[in-house]
C-alpha cells in the first residue's frame, strides 16, 4: 500500500492507525508524529508566504469572508505521479486548508489506473472519528480503525464524566484574529464535551466572520483564541489585534484572567483524532481538570494580556 496525504489531519489518521510507514507522499504541513513523517516526500508547497503577511492580508488573499478563494497550497502534480500511490487522502471542505479537490482530481486522472482518491468531509465531532474508521477500511486495517475509534471515544467519555456537575462557563473560541472569525465545526461539540457553552457558532456551522461588537455583546466568560494555521507563539504575537478593540478590557472573560491561547493547529482546526485531545485540554481550560497526560504549555497557556 502506498499512501499520499495531501491533507495534515489525514497523515495525522494514517499515524493514528499506525501506518505512517506506508506514506510514500505528504504536505509540508504534515508534521504528526514528530519524526515519523519527516521523510517522506513533500507534494505541496505554500501558495503564498504566511509568515511575511498579517492576518488581515492572508485573509484577504485566500477569498475574505467566502474562505473560498485561493488555496495556500501547491501541488507538485509531477512529483504525485512519479510516487505512483495507490491512496491519496484530500479533502473538498476547505480550498484554504488544503490543494483543491479538483486539482488532485485533475493530476491523478492523467495516469492510468490511477490511484483512489478518498475525499474526507466532517463536520462534526462524531464525523472525525467516522473518517477514522472509513480510512482504516479503504487502508485494509477495519479492526484497527474500530479499535482505536473506541479507544477515542472511550476519552471522550471520560471527559465528559469528569465535568459532569461542574459549572459550564459561556465560550467563544475564535479560529482567526482579523477578521474575527468563530471557530465552528466541531469546536462547539469539543466545548461542549469538556463541560462549556459554545458561544457564536452551532456545531458542525460552517462559520463566517463576525464583528467585534458580536463578541462583545456575547459577554464570553472564557475567551479560547485557536488560529487556524498559526503557532501559540504566532498567536500571542498578534494577540494585540484583540486588546486595542474598544470595550475588550470589560469582557468577563478579561477581567477574570480567563483567555488562553491553544495550539490551535494541533488540536482544533485539524480534523483528526487529536481532537479528542482538544477536548481534554480544553476540560483544563475551563475547569482544570485533567484527563490522560498533563497539560503542558505548548498546547495551551493563558494568554500574556
Amino acid at each position: 500500500m502506498r499512501i499520499v496525504s495531501l491533507l495534515p489531519a489525514a497523515t495525522d489518521i494514517v499515524a493514528e492507525l499506525g501506518l505512517a510507514g506506508a506514506l510514500v507522499g505528504r504536505t509540508h504541513e504534515c508534521d504528526w508524529p514528530p519524526g515519523a513523517v519527516a521523510d517522506v516526500p513533500v507534494v505541496t508547497s505554500a501558495g503564498l508566504d504566511a509568515d511575511r503577511m498579517s492576518s488581515r492580508e492572508i485573509s484577504q488573499a485566500v477569498g475574505g469572508a467566502r474562505h473560498g478563494g485561493s488555496s495556500l497550497y501547491a501541488l507538485d502534480a509531477a512529483k504525485l505521479a512519479e510516487l505512483a500511490p495507490d491512496v491519496v487522502l484530500t479533502q473538498e471542505l476547505c480550498e484554504v486548508c488544503a490543494v483543491s479537490y479538483s486539482s488532485v482530481v485533475g493530476a491523478v486522472r492523467s495516469r492510468e489506473g490511477g490511484p483512489t482518491v478518498l475525499s474526507l468531509e466532517p463536520r462534526t465531532l462524531t464525523d472525525v472519528l467516522d473518517c477514522v474508521e472509513r480510512v482504516a477500511g479503504e487502508l485494509g486495517v477495519p479492526l484497527e480503525g474500530s479499535r482505536r475509534t473506541a479507544a477515542l471515544r472511550e476519552r471522550l467519555e471520560h471527559v465528559r464524566k469528569s465535568v459532569s456537575g461542574l459549572p459550564r462557563p459561556t465560550v467563544a473560541a475564535i479560529e482567526w484574529l482579523d477578521p474575527l472569525w468563530p471557530a465552528g465545526h466541531w469546536v462547539p461539540e469539543q466545548i461542549r464535551a469538556a463541560g462549556g457553552q459554545a458561544l457564536l457558532a452551532e456545531p458542525g456551522e460552517h462559520t463566517e466572520p463576525v464583528d467585534w461588537e458580536t463578541v462583545r455583546a456575547a459577554q464570553p466568560e472564557v475567551l479560547v483564541l485557536m488560529p487556524c494555521g498559526l503557532t501559540p507563539e504566532r498567536t500571542e504575537d498578534e494577540v494585540e489585534l484583540l486588546t486595542k478593540l474598544p470595550g475588550w478590557a470589560e469582557l468577563p472573560a478579561v477581567r477574570t484572567g480567563r483567555v488562553w491561547v491553544v495550539d490551535g493547529p494541533a488540536y482544533f482546526n485539524r480534523p483528526g483524532p487529536r481532537v479528542v485531545r482538544g477536548a481534554e485540554i480544553l476540560a483544563h481550560v475551563l475547569h482544570g481538570v485533567t484527563t490522560g497526560a498533563a497539560i503542558t504549555a505548548e498546547e495551551a497557556r493563558p494568554a500574556g494580556v
